[in-house]
């Protein structure tokens, strides 16, 4: 059965027209005035590249195979940071999967991980939020969990989400997938009594577990940690540390990829915003049962269809780093398989400026971006590399 495609759609109220970013080839690039600088190789499928708040010598980086590594001024230290090999389901998009430090972490040395935990009474396992403490050597954290925040069992070994971060309110966030399977079969979601196909928001300044923030959105019989839902697996969200922003790569189905993006101004970056899956893949419909009622959801910023070798978007990051002002404002993604990179700029509701970046391909499947404490941009591969986005001399 065809899915119509919807040239405009209703957001808010509003409508909202966007075009569909079309394939690779019908967009312009730019000279090659960037390029990659290799950071590391040689990590076991590293995921995530982050750096702890007012620290500017060290990045940290996720491997979803269970440990998190330091690379001190340019150099990849032997020695983990946090070991959790053996603790952590690896099977499918399971694994170690995100780390966000506390925004006070140089006083509490609080951070949090994302991690499938094999144990549970699904095939998937549970996703654990945990929080951890460095330790005193500041290189090395303490090898067990501080607190367990959150468990939610995953009724399949995919669609895990696992991204985590502090938005600019000091609120964590926290990205889950719809479960797995396809289709959503259990129609997770969009509904808001379930975690499941969400990004949530929850307060852990306190010293107990975590708090509801009372600007939350939803409150029960819903799950009142919701803060945004109609996702299916918002893989990297990343939030503009100008104007706090929300961009969020959100994995499609079998024919679309999209990126959604919820300004801060005026109602909070994403607060109760419905984003369409499993009624919506990007902008086309797609479950017939929902009869296409596409009111009250809203659009992504772009689509782009798999062709080319697409398959997966990874979400990225605006660029506020100060070592290449012409890309200034520009929000970088990619595809995981067919290993390009992309940008444009977020304008008046309208992504515009929709750019290739061939000079950014590192050749092989991107799994993150990353952004250290001035802004600058790195990128991650499942084949064990960190590549910083840098001028060309």
């Amino acid at each position: 059965m065809s899915r119509p495609r919807l040239p405009r759609w209703a957001a808010g109220g509003v409508a909202v027209g966007l075009a569909s970013l079309a394939a690779c080839a019908d967009n312009p690039t730019r000279p090659l005035t960037f390029r990659l600088e290799t950071v590391a190789t040689g990590l076991d499928v590293p995921v995530q590249v982050t750096a702890a708040p007012g620290d500017p010598t060290r990045l940290f980086v996720v491997e979803k195979t269970g440990r998190i590594r330091v690379i001190r001024d340019g150099t990849l230290l032997q020695q983990p940071f946090l070991d959790l090999s053996g603790s952590v389901s690896i099977g499918a998009e399971q694994g170690l999967l995100g780390l966000a430090f506390a925004p006070d972490y140089a006083t509490s040395g609080r951070f949090y991980l994302d991690y499938t935990d094999p144990a549970g009474a699904t095939i998937g396992g549970t996703t654990r939020i945990v929080r951890y403490r460095v330790s005193v050597q500041p290189d090395s954290a303490v090898p067990t969990p501080d607190r367990v925040l959150l468990s939610v069992p995953q009724p399949q070994p995919n669609h895990n989400g696992g991204m985590l971060a502090f938005g600019p309110d000091g609120m964590l966030y926290i990205g889950l997938g719809d479960g797995g399977g396809a289709n959503d079969p259990d129609n997770h979601a969009q509904n808001k009594t379930d975690l499941l196909g969400k990004l949530l928001r929850i307060d852990v300044s306190g010293p107990g577990d975590y708090a509801i923030p009372p600007d939350n959105p939803f409150s029960a019989p819903d799950a009142a940690e919701i803060w945004c839902y109609g996702l299916r697996n918002p893989w990297r969200f990343s939030f503009d540390r100008l104007t706090g922003d929300l961009y969020i790569g959100d994995v499609g189905q079998d024919r679309f990829e999209e990126v959604d993006v919820a300004p801060a101004v005026p109602r909070g970056a994403g607060r109760g915003l419905n984003f369409g899956w499993r009624v919506t893949e990007g902008f086309s419909c797609f479950d017939p049962s929902s009869g296409y009622d596409t009111t009250g959801l809203t659009a992504p910023a772009l689509d782009y269809p798999h062709a080319g070798g697409a398959c997966s978007v990874t979400g990225g990051y605006v660029h506020r780093g100060a070592g290449s002002p012409s890309l200034y404002g520009m929000y970088f993604y990619a595809d995981y398989c067919a290993g390009w990179v992309r940008g444009f700029r977020y304008a008046g509701g309208t992504a515009t400026e929709q750019t290739d970046w061939p000079q950014l391909g590192p050749g092989g499947r991107i799994t993150s971006f990353g952004e250290d404490t001035v802004g600058e941009l790195y990128i991650t591969t499942i084949e064990g590399g960190v590549y910083r986005i840098a001028p060309n001399p």
